[in-house]
């Protein structure tokens, strides 16, 4: 059943050939109705096991026992249901949007099979492994199969870049700080959409969560499976290595004016005098992330709640110490093996104000959460999480 899954996706995509993989990363694991959980445990029941190392995204449950997930019956059992088959399939109980901050890092130019957006935009993008936007039971298919339809991002020609989007315009300030990735990201997928482009005026090397929070928003505003940052990404020493052509069929300057539409556009919430929630950690927090949060709230307390997200990889360093113990002390709501987004956590609130760092929560969070959002850098979200209304520190772009 694998196989034909496969093969009959490969015929459809105009692929000639079928070729071998080095891993997966399994996005469909996560409860979405009774359909996903039945298709899976219909693999299970025929025998299936995965092929190839599989970590796993996040599922609709918090198997840590972190947070209360009000998902109530029969979904909760069908839920549970479906997490328990993918681990029977042999699958890695990784249950994170983030398997690279976890250790699952495909080699440079290895082919594989991953699902959710931002997974694969990292993995082709800054570990320079070569996959296609998996959805979901494609992806366990191939991890059956060891499999993969050989088209798309998987050929080299497909993943040179065809269009310039310049940077140089923006203050090495703005472009320093963390509140730039995210907001770059959003309006990196709305002007490019899927198009394979490469991104010139960065100085230096912004570091793994930068990129993390660009690919993410990236990917969730337009189609973005593969980026280039000129200098800075495995397969782009320079933009003349990285183009398709002598010369780039389009060029987007970033003028300031630009960033700062993009950024009010990851803002939903009018002006809200309060908040009732701070959301973070998506993709998953990263170990350097957490500290962060550690070092910004200082052991006060906060007037709202901030939900961090994580891997349980990450969980286990906080376990460290007292370090997770001091964080809910203050107020923080440890989430680990799923997100607020995906499934019901915060309070069903009508009219809630939810403020986030992340340019994917500010995309999906409106439509998932019923909240709306105001977008700030992790500082910002910290201090109003503390005094319970919103505050924001300008950094020109």
């Amino acid at each position: 059943m694998a196989m034909r899954i496969v093969a009959e996706s490969a015929r459809l995509l105009g692929a000639p050939r079928l070729i071998p993989i080095a891993s997966t990363h399994i996005d469909g694991a996560l409860y979405h109705g009774d359909s996903g959980t039945l298709f899976a445990e219909r693999l299970v029941e025929g025998g299936a096991k995965v092929a190839v190392r599989s970590t796993l995204n996040v599922g609709a449950l918090d198997l840590m026992g972190c947070s209360r997930i009000r998902l109530e019956e029969p979904q909760r059992g069908m839920a549970r249901r479906m997490m328990e088959a993918y681990r029977k399939l042999g699958c890695e109980q990784s249950w994170t949007c983030a398997p690279y901050q976890a250790g699952h890092r495909p080699a440079p130019g290895s082919d594989v099979a991953w699902g959710e957006s931002n997974a694969v935009v990292f993995c082709n993008s800054v570990l320079g492994a070569r996959t296609n936007r998996y959805g979901d039971f494609l992806d366990i298919a191939c991890a059956i199969t060891a499999r993969a339809p050989d088209c798309g991002l998987h050929r080299p020609d497909n993943r040179r870049a065809k269009l310039v989007f310049d940077v140089s315009d923006l203050s090495p300030s703005f472009l320093a700080s963390e509140i730039a990735w995210p907001v770059l990201g959003s309006l990196y997928g709305r002007e490019v959409g899927n198009a394979i482009g490469v991104v010139t005026g960065v100085t230096g090397h912004p570091g793994e969560d930068a990129l993390k929070a660009f690919g993410a928003a990236a990917a969730s505003s337009g189609a973005v499976g593969l980026f280039h940052i000129a200098g800075v990404t495995p397969e782009a020493p320079d933009v003349e290595t990285i183009l398709a052509g002598p010369e780039p069929e389009a060029a987007i300057r970033v003028t300031p004016d630009m960033v700062a539409t993009a950024r009010a556009g990851l803002s939903t919430a009018a002006a809200p005098k309060t908040i009732d929630a701070v959301a973070i950690g998506s993709p998953h927090l990263s170990h350097a992330e957490l500290d962060s949060l550690e070092r910004l709230i200082a052991g006060r307390k906060l007037a709202v709640p901030i939900y961090a997200c994580t891997g349980r990889h990450a969980l286990a360093l906080l376990e460290q110490n007292g370090r997770r113990k001091q964080l809910e002390a203050s107020g923080v709501a440890i989430v680990a093996d799923t997100c607020v987004v995906v499934t019901p956590i915060m309070p069903d609130l009508a009219g809630g104000v939810l403020m986030t760092n992340s340019g994917k929560f500010a995309h999906y969070a409106p439509g998932n959460t019923g909240y709306a959002v105001l977008y700030a850098s992790l500082a910002d979200c910290v201090e109003s999480a503390i005094l319970g209304k919103p505050v924001f520190t300008e950094i020109a772009a």
